[in-house]
C-alpha cells in the first residue's frame, strides 16, 4: 500500500467516521458486564447483516462473528475486538456518559467494536480482496474468560482463521502511533484463592486453639520468596497477595483466614512453576502452624505471544499507514495481561497498541471513572484493520 493508498484509505474512513462516533457513543451510554452484552451483540449483528456479512450470534454466549467470502482463495483471516464494560461508576460529566448505575466502559472496548465495524463496512463496501474474512466481536475479556468460552464453543473449527489480530488503545501514545514486539507482548494472569482453616477459639486462650490468621501471615512472607529464589533472575514474575479477609473481632480467633492473589509470568513455564510453588508454600506453611490449606487457582489469561510472521504483516500495515515515525517497537513486554492470549495461543496471531492521546482526556489510565475513549483514534483501528485484510487476502 503506497502513501497515496494510505491516504485515500484515510479519507474514505473518515467519510463515514460520525457514524461510527454515534455508535460509539451509543455504545458508550449503554454499557453491559461480561456476558450480558446482549444489546450490544444486537447493534453489531444488525450493521453486520445490513452490510451482506454472514452472521452468527451466541458464540460463547453473546460473541458475534461476522463472516465474508470473496473470490477464491482458500485465505482467512481473524479481526477481534472486545465488547465488555467494567463494574465502575463513571465520573466523566460527558452527554452519552453511562445510564447503567455502576457499569461504564472505562477500558475503551465500546471503540474497539466501533473500530472493526468501521473497518467492516469498509472491506464489506468498497474493499477489495480475495478470502475470507472473519470479524470476531468477543464478550467478557475483562477477566470472565470470553475468549477462551468462544473457543470451547467451537470458534476456529466454525470460522478457521490462518492468523487473528487485536488491538487495544494505549492512553499515554499519540494519537495515530503503534506500538508492538515480536514475541511475549504482555504476561499471564491468573488468580488464586488460599483458604487457611484453623480451629477458633476466645482470644484469652489461644493454646486451645489453632490460629489461621497467624498462619496466613507465614504464607504471606513465605510467598515473597517465591519470585526472588524460585524464578530465574532474567525472567519476570508477579506474586501479589491483594487481600486478607478474617475474623470478626479482637478477641476471638476465627477458624478460617482467606487470601487472594494476582499472579503474572512472561512464559509458561515460569507461570506453571509459579502456580507448584504457591500450592506447596501454601500447604506446608499451613501445616507448620497445625493449620490446613487449599488453594483454588485459576488461569485467567496466557503470555500473549505475538507470531513472528503475524507480526511482520502488522508492522508492515503499520507501516503503510504511519511510516516508521508512527511506529514505536517495545523493548520489553508488559505486565498487563488479555483476553486476546487464548486466541493467539490457538491460532498465529498479532496484538498491537494504538495511541488514545497524551493529553489530560486521551492520556487518562484505561479503568478510571474519568477514562473515555478518544474518538480521533476511531479511523486509525479501522484503517488498520483493513491494511491487514488488503494485504494478507490480496487479489494477486
Amino acid at each position: 500500500m503506497t502513501q497515496d493508498t494510505s491516504s485515500a484509505l484515510l479519507a474514505a474512513l473518515r467519510e463515514h467516521e460520525a457514524q461510527f462516533i454515534s455508535i460509539r457513543r451509543d455504545i458508550h451510554a449503554h454499557p453491559e458486564l461480561g456476558f450480558e452484552e446482549t444489546r450490544t451483540s444486537h447493534i453489531v449483528a444488525e450493521q453486520l447483516s445490513q452490510w451482506g456479512f454472514e452472521v452468527t450470534t451466541g458464540i460463547g454466549h453473546t460473541g458475534v462473528v461476522g463472516r465474508i467470502r470473496r473470490g477464491t482463495s482458500t485465505r482467512t483471516i481473524g479481526l477481534r475486538a472486545d465488547m465488555d464494560a467494567l463494574p465502575v461508576e463513571e465520573r466523566t460529566g460527558l452527554p452519552y456518559s453511562s445510564t447503567v448505575k455502576q457499569t461504564m466502559h472505562a477500558c475503551g472496548h465500546d471503540g474497539h467494536t466501533a473500530m472493526l465495524l468501521a473497518a467492516a463496512h469498509h472491506l464489506a463496501t468498497r474493499g477489495e480482496f480475495d478470502g475470507t474474512l472473519n470479524v470476531i466481536f468477543q464478550p467478557a475479556e475483562e477477566g470472565l474468560g470470553g475468549a477462551s468460552r468462544m473457543i470451547a464453543d467451537g470458534l476456529f473449527e466454525r470460522f478457521p482463521c490462518d492468523q487473528v489480530f487485536a488491538l487495544h488503545n494505549a492512553p499515554g501514545l499519540p494519537v495515530g502511533h503503534f506500538a508492538v514486539r515480536h514475541g511475549c507482548m504482555l504476561a499471564s494472569s491468573d488468580s488464586a484463592t488460599i483458604t487457611v482453616t484453623g480451629h477458633g477459639t476466645h482470644g484469652s486462650a489461644p493454646q486451645l486453639g489453632c490460629d489461621p490468621i497467624v498462619a496466613s501471615a507465614s504464607i504471606v512472607m513465605a510467598l515473597q520468596s517465591i519470585v526472588s529464589r524460585n524464578v530465574e533472575p532474567t525472567r519476570a514474575a508477579v506474586v501479589t497477595v491483594g487481600a486478607i479477609h478474617a475474623g470478626k473481632a479482637g478477641n476471638v480467633i476465627p477458624e478460617h483466614a482467606t487470601l487472594q492473589l494476582s499472579i503474572r509470568a512472561l512464559d509458561i513455564e515460569t507461570r506453571n512453576a509459579l502456580e507448584a510453588r504457591i500450592r506447596s508454600i501454601a500447604a506446608l506453611q499451613a501445616q507448620s502452624y497445625g493449620a490446613t490449606a487449599t488453594v483454588e487457582y485459576r488461569a485467567i489469561s496466557r503470555p500473549l505471544m505475538n507470531e513472528r510472521n503475524a507480526t511482520e504483516l502488522a508492522i508492515a500495515a503499520i507501516d503503510s499507514l504511519v511510516g516508521e515515525g508512527g511506529l514505536t517497537m517495545m523493548a520489553h513486554a508488559e505486565m498487563g495481561s488479555e483476553d486476546f492470549s487464548w486466541m493467539s495461543e490457538k491460532v498465529p496471531g498479532c496484538y498491537v497498541l494504538l495511541g488514545n492521546g497524551v493529553d489530560s482526556a486521551g492520556g487518562c489510565s484505561v479503568h478510571n471513572p474519568a477514562y473515555d475513549f478518544n474518538d480521533s483514534t476511531l479511523v486509525w483501528g479501522a484503517a488498520w484493520f483493513v491494511t491487514l485484510v488488503q494485504r494478507y487476502l490480496c487479489l494477486e
